[in-house]
């Protein structure tokens, strides 16, 4: 069996984790195979179609590597691939009404405050609103005199209202349902457009769909989709149903969030291969538990038998440092062309960036975090003398006013203000004092930066500075020690 897999997405807005996650997962299973990916947009939802929502799935899917085989713009020998496209074709109106002559199938006319009255009923502890199947009473002569007087109308699946349904999720197992449950849902809207339910079984079958990946929120509407399959005779895809994405609080990823689509997190900084990657693991893992792959790395390795069926949360924390270790293994030009705006946000000086950029590449997890990083080299903040006091370096502020006053004279005699030179004068220093190298370059790092955590040491920091600034921070610092 040769394996095509789809992607189908509705242009309403950008794309969500989860969303991604099913196109990923349908991408890795086809490529595991060798097998076709295939894009399919379902624009049948015309209510909450977004103008350039289409263009943000084209792009999401270029941008994270995911190319399709198929689709609109890669005509397969399946298309049209758009289903507003495939509805001017006439194929679902076609399928409705070879159910109707099967009696699978049936012309509803009743109107919304019918509807409306109809009764919720309690099935195995669930209120739900059944359709009485009123309609299905209708003789032929009364159906054909209501369509030609023009009467508004729907076409509806015609579900046993007894038995059982049982379908198969390659992950779930089988799964049985009472029919009580199944409502005749609708197939043909009262506009001639098929229900999002309908168009996804008649586009599955005749695009040769074999596995389709989807959450398991849609376990519920698999009975129904299976009455349809075997209405019409056709055997059923591959249900692949995937595990609830959740935040932190086990609550199901808002789409509203701000880390809840793709573009969200590029946004904040993350790296396209990082959130892949992180997605890739948000309900599946490998056998040997691995967590660091690139793309081609999980098409080799993806078996979607192992995909949990449990919750899976989005951790964040996680997501971070995998973006940290993705980017210290980063070529530094490609490195520094994502930084350099964030470096520039914070530092308007003439300053060698590219040397800044060196020092932090190995401790950020993502882009944003370097503006707080560097903004000292901006501009010395306010900041505490208690500072200067570290117990592991038995350092206090008498101490450190006394190592700040020592070595100025020394700084201020130095010309080669070079990281190395620096260092060289300062563990002179330190073997004349007779003191471990901490308890000199606290006080000094402390009085170049004003901040607790730096990306550097002080000579390092100071080469950057340049002589100038660098003593007149000192200065600043000592300062501030003999007001105490």
């Amino acid at each position: 069996m040769k394996i095509r897999t789809r992607y189908a997405p509705s242009p309403t807005g950008k794309m969500h984790v989860g969303n991604l996650r099913s196109a990923l997962y349908e991408f890795l299973i086809a490529k595991h195979e060798g097998g076709t990916f295939m894009l399919r947009i379902e624009d049948t939802d015309q209510e909450r179609y977004v103008e350039g929502a289409t263009e943000i799935i084209y792009r999401t899917l270029e941008t994270a590597g995911l190319k399709h085989d198929e689709g609109p713009d890669r005509d397969g020998g399946y298309g049209p691939y758009v289903q507003s496209e495939r509805i001017k074709t006439g194929i679902y109106m076609k399928y409705a009404k070879e159910l109707i002559e099967k009696g699978e199938a049936y012309y509803c006319f009743c109107d919304k405050e019918r509807l409306a009255s109809l009764k919720a009923e309690v099935v195995e502890g669930k209120e739900i609103t059944i359709y009485d199947k009123h309609c299905l009473s209708l003789t032929r002569e009364e159906v054909d005199a209501n369509l030609a007087a023009g009467r508004p109308y729907v076409i509806r699946q015609n579900n046993p209202a007894e038995g059982t349904t049982t379908f198969h999720d390659e992950l779930y197992g089988d799964i049985t349902v009472e029919n009580a449950e199944l409502d005749d849902m609708i197939l043909i809207k009262s506009d001639g457009f098929p229900t999002y339910n309908f168009a996804n079984v008649v586009d599955d079958h005749t695009m040769d769909i074999t596995h389709v990946v989807r959450g398991n929120e849609y376990l519920s509407s698999s009975p129904k989709y299976t009455r349809l399959y075997e209405a019409f005779g056709w055997e059923p895809p591959r249900y692949v149903h995937l595990p609830l994405v959740t935040d932190e609080n086990h609550k199901k990823l808002a789409k509203r969030g701000g880390s809840a689509s793709f573009e969200d997190l590029l946004e904040q900084g993350f790296v396209t291969e990082a959130i892949v990657n992180f997605i890739a693991l948000l309900g599946w893992s490998p056998e040997d538990n691995r967590e660091i792959f690139t793309l081609d790395e999980l098409i080799k390795e993806f078996d979607y038998r192992r995909i949990s069926k449990s919750p899976t949360v989005f951790d964040l924390v996680k997501l971070r440092w995998m973006n940290g270790e993705y980017i210290k293994a980063m070529d530094f030009d490609i490195f520094y062309e994502k930084a350099e705006p964030y470096l520039k946000k914070a530092i308007t000086k003439d300053l060698d960036l590219r040397k800044i950029a060196a020092m932090v590449k190995t401790r950020i997890e993502v882009f944003p975090d370097i503006v707080e990083m560097v903004d000292f080299f901006e501009e010395l903040p306010e900041y505490d003398a208690a500072m200067y006091t570290h117990k592991k370096m038995k350092t206090n502020s008498a101490t450190s006013l006394e190592v700040l006053s020592e070595v100025l004279p020394l700084l201020e005699a130095q010309e080669d203000f070079s990281n190395d030179a620096l260092f060289d004068v300062l563990v002179k220093y330190v073997g004349e004092k007779g003191c471990k190298n901490g308890y000199v370059m606290w006080p000094l790092r402390t009085a170049v930066s004003g901040k607790q955590t730096t990306p550097a040491g002080a000579t390092e920091i100071m080469e950057v500075l340049g002589k100038k600034e660098s003593l007149e921070r000192i200065r600043k610092g000592i300062s501030l020690l003999q007001s105490q």
